[in-house]
């Protein structure tokens, strides 16, 4: 018998599907203190967490019995890997869970942003209204810059193709069939990509490759008035740097 913790909420079918299996005793168990996880993860040859729980070398400290850590998510930006890898600890996500909720969130702040959305409900908030400096900005005819063509970039090039937009794209790790799967120019470099991009996509993982990947000098390299939508991670552009270049 292999036991599962579950501790963070995933959907009562995920949780019904574990429990059928006749080998898992799964315990639920949702927003536990870190000391008592840490108390009970001996006891346990699975996790199952979502974006919270830490699961750090503290934690590979306690969990002398695991052998799975399943992420309910994308990511894996809160396991390290290094120290399942060396524990010969397996560790899975859900890579396809959410991709179709994460375009459709890109394109709703690509348009929240274009259309100036916040500033006129601010306004209207303070009985105020400039209608000529809300104008915006149209999308149709205009080049999305898209960095990082993978499930959710590839979904975001097809929407966003019907609103007339031409698609460019950076990505170094895929192969050229996938750009012209979505009717996308390659760009060959991330400058490439800024120089020519009315409106600009995030869409890549935090590694060590990706993180601050855009700086102050490669945002000045930018059209000016170009629209930044970052769906993706925090830290995978210097946030610093782009108030500086603002």
């Amino acid at each position: 018998m292999y036991k599962v913790l579950v501790v963070e909420r995933i959907s009562d079918k995920g949780v019904a599907k574990l429990q059928a299996q006749q080998d898992f005793q799964v315990d639920v168990k949702l927003n536990l203190p870190r000391e008592e996880l840490l108390q009970i993860i001996p006891g346990y040859d699975a996790i199952v967490v979502r974006s919270v729980t830490k699961i750090n070398e503290e934690f590979y400290g306690h969990a002398t019995g695991l052998k799975v850590v399943g992420r309910a998510g994308n990511g894996v930006d809160n396991i390290e890997m290094e120290g399942a890898t060396q524990r010969g600890i397996i560790v899975v996500n859900t890579p396809e869970s959410n991709i179709i909720s994460a375009c459709e969130h890109t394109i709703g702040l690509l348009l929240a942003s274009c259309r100036n959305t916040v500033r006129a409900h601010k306004m209207i908030e303070s009985r105020k209204w400039d209608r000529d400096g809300l104008k915006g900005m149209e999308l149709y005819g205009k080049t999305l810059g898209i960095i990082g063509l993978g499930r959710i970039g590839g979904l975001l090039a097809t929407r966003m193709q019907a609103f007339g937009m031409k698609i460019i794209a950076y990505d170094p790790y895929i192969a050229d069939g996938r750009f012209r799967k979505y009717n996308a120019r390659k760009c060959e470099t991330l400058e490439e990509l800024l120089k020519n991009a009315d409106v600009i996509s995030i869409h890549t993982p935090k590694t060590e490759e990706t993180m601050n990947m855009i700086t102050y000098k490669e945002w000045l390299k930018c059209k000016k008035g170009v629209r930044v939508v970052n769906c993706a991670r925090g830290g995978l552009y210097n946030e610093q740097d782009l108030a500086r270049a603002i």
